[in-house]
């Protein structure tokens, strides 16, 4: 069953954080990656540009607005994403226990409704 780990942190922070620590923390993402690679569950997965990037379209009565960053204002917003398949929920959580956006954030699993 497919699963998408949805990594939030606080943008500020990270933007606050020293090179060293960056650099450190890109490398333990990295190693992440790997393991899922390696254990052949990884289907997909992106780092997104800051909130300033977004857009976000929303249409009602047939109107469509565009407005400038995200829709809700959140203390910690979505940053990246891995795309996993696992046999269960347990192993899903089992995974995002191990994402280094735990430590530094929140990772929600959310399970893939195929259509």
């Amino acid at each position: 069953m497919e699963y998408l780990l949805l990594i939030y942190s606080d943008e500020k922070d990270m933007a606050a954080t020293p090179p060293a620590e960056l650099e450190q923390m890109m490398g333990a993402y990295m190693a992440y990656t790997q393991a899922l690679a390696g254990a052949n569950v990884l289907r997909g997965g992106n780092r997104l540009r800051p909130i300033s990037a977004a857009t976000t379209v929303r249409t009602t009565g047939g109107k469509t607005q565009t407005l400038d960053g995200p829709f809700a204002e959140t203390r910690e917003q979505l940053g990246g994403y891995y795309l996993i398949d696992v046999p269960d929920l347990d192993a899903a959580l089992s995974w995002a226990s191990r994402c280094p956006g735990a430590q530094y954030g929140s990772v929600e699993v959310r399970p893939i409704w195929a259509m």
